[in-house]
């Protein structure tokens, strides 16, 4: 019975390097008993199958990753906004991100939305049709059919081997052999987990595309806008704001301020000293 345990181990670490990416080598199964022909068959069938899986999944549909993005520039930025939300609704999307910068003059908006795959286009041509300027529009797609095809391959070849795995612990009989089988399943439990993580990565962005929206309202410009008025209050604003930085400046310089009036007195004394007793020799010189 010992042995036969053992002999079930090794077809399943076989298994392991198999699902792993090793390929398929039958020399290496040679090493089995006749006896356990059975447990082969079913790795081949599952082999079999999933080749099958995957032809079939790769002629029935493409998995495309579909984003883009388009900046333009625009009179009315709140109308802009407006005609963009009123087609998110209409498209069964929604805002996941949503930015207002300053430059200047102007108020630069970006929006990300995501869309349903099959209404991209059309949010696409009612942005574009509802937008001013076109600065830049660029569409990528991703085309990840073998990596989606590889990755169900995978998951469904991992939870066979994991019933497999099941299965032998109920046989095993010894602590130790129910511990080394407990940690295999965990260990490819992980994996299945890790795999599964990425599955739902893809399948949220095959499912909903991106689409990032940059519009902008220039400010006003020209001599006819010029804003007089408002600029000499800016002008007047910002000398004071230049006056009180410049008090400032010199609050934080009172030391070196303080020691170049000492400085200056002493020079001052020096000075006077000086004309006194050039003062008093000539009068000396003189009687």
């Amino acid at each position: 019975m010992k042995q036969k345990f053992w002999l079930l181990s090794l077809l399943i670490t076989v298994l392991i390097t198999y699902s792993c990416g090793s390929e398929y080598n039958p020399g290496r199964l040679g090493l089995i008993s006749h006896g356990y022909a059975e447990d082969i068959g079913w790795e081949q069938q599952a082999i079999e199958s999933t080749a099958e899986f995957s032809e079939n999944n790769i002629a029935i549909q493409r998995k495309v990753i579909k984003q883009g993005d388009i900046s333009f520039e625009t009179s009315d930025a709140k109308k802009a906004r407006a005609a963009i939300e009123q087609a998110v609704t209409d498209y069964k999307g929604y805002i996941s991100q949503d930015n207002i910068n300053n430059y200047g003059n102007a108020v630069r908006y970006r929006l990300e939305i995501r869309v349903p795959a099959d209404s991209f286009d059309q949010l696409l041509a009612a942005v574009s049709q509802s937008a001013g300027k076109i600065e830049s529009k660029n569409i990528t797609i991703l085309d990840v059919t073998e990596e989606f095809v590889d990755i169900e391959a995978r998951i469904k070849t991992k939870k066979e081997l994991e019933e497999r795995y099941k299965e032998l612990l109920k046989k095993a009989n010894s602590v130790n052999d129910i511990l080394s089988i407990e940690k295999q399943i965990g260990d490819i439990r992980t994996e299945i987990e890790s795999v599964e993580g990425r599955m739902k990565y893809l399948t949220d962005k095959i499912s909903y595309s991106t689409l990032t929206i940059s519009f902008y309202e220039p400010g006003e410009t020209g001599d006819s806008t010029f804003g007089f008025g408002s600029k000499v209050c800016k002008a007047v604003k910002n000398g004071w704001q230049g006056l009180l930085w410049f008090l400032i400046g010199l609050t934080g310089i009172w030391p070196f301020l303080l020691i170049a009036a000492a400085v200056l007195i002493v020079i001052r004394g020096i000075r006077k000293r000086r004309k006194a007793k050039n003062r008093a020799i000539a009068d000396s010189q003189t009687k």
